[in-house]
């Protein structure tokens, strides 16, 4: 009986040491809260989209490509679009929801609770205003609601990129 408790003491503590060493410090949280903190009020960070949310359909996984990077000087969108649109482009390649601009609002508020960012940024270079509505956390998730004229809103979650130093 002794030596097959022991054999699964045995089993058991490599799972033990694993879920152990994949904890976040109270240091490193920190840490992580001033880095994302610094991105968001100084303009400089790249949301990477991890699932999209249509209006009128499931969910939907995305692969590891799509994201919008938001600095001082200009936006630059990559990202996919599911739903109804309005109005096609003339071109095919220009589906989805992919532009660059410079010419732009960008507006930081704290959320509802603390560790929280409300960023509304107005694009007005595309011949049409497209609003682009970041709820940041203090952890690096996201929520980005993206609402366009031509098309039906549509949402994605994801993270905020830490590590792009370049």
């Amino acid at each position: 009986m002794k030596t097959k408790l022991y054999i699964i003491m045995l089993a058991l503590l490599p799972i033990g040491i694993a879920s152990c060493g994949s904890s976040q410090t109270a240091a490193q949280k920190q840490e992580i809260a001033n880095e994302i903190r610094e991105k968001v009020n100084n303009f400089d960070f790249t949301f990477k989209a991890t699932y999209a949310y249509p209006t009128s359909f499931r969910s939907i996984n995305l692969s590891p490509f799509y994201d919008v990077k938001v600095s001082p000087e200009k936006i630059t969108a990559y990202l996919p679009y599911y739903g109804r649109a309005y109005s096609a482009p003339m071109d095919s390649s220009e589906g989805g929801i992919k532009f660059e601009s410079t010419t732009f609002e960008y507006n930081v508020n704290k959320g509802k609770k603390s560790g929280n960012w409300l960023i509304n940024i107005q694009v007005r270079d595309k011949g049409k205003e497209i609003t682009l509505l970041f709820d940041i956390w203090e952890n690096g998730t996201a929520r980005l609601s993206v609402s366009d004229p031509n098309r039906q809103p549509i949402s994605f979650t994801g993270d905020i990129e830490i590590n792009d130093k370049e």
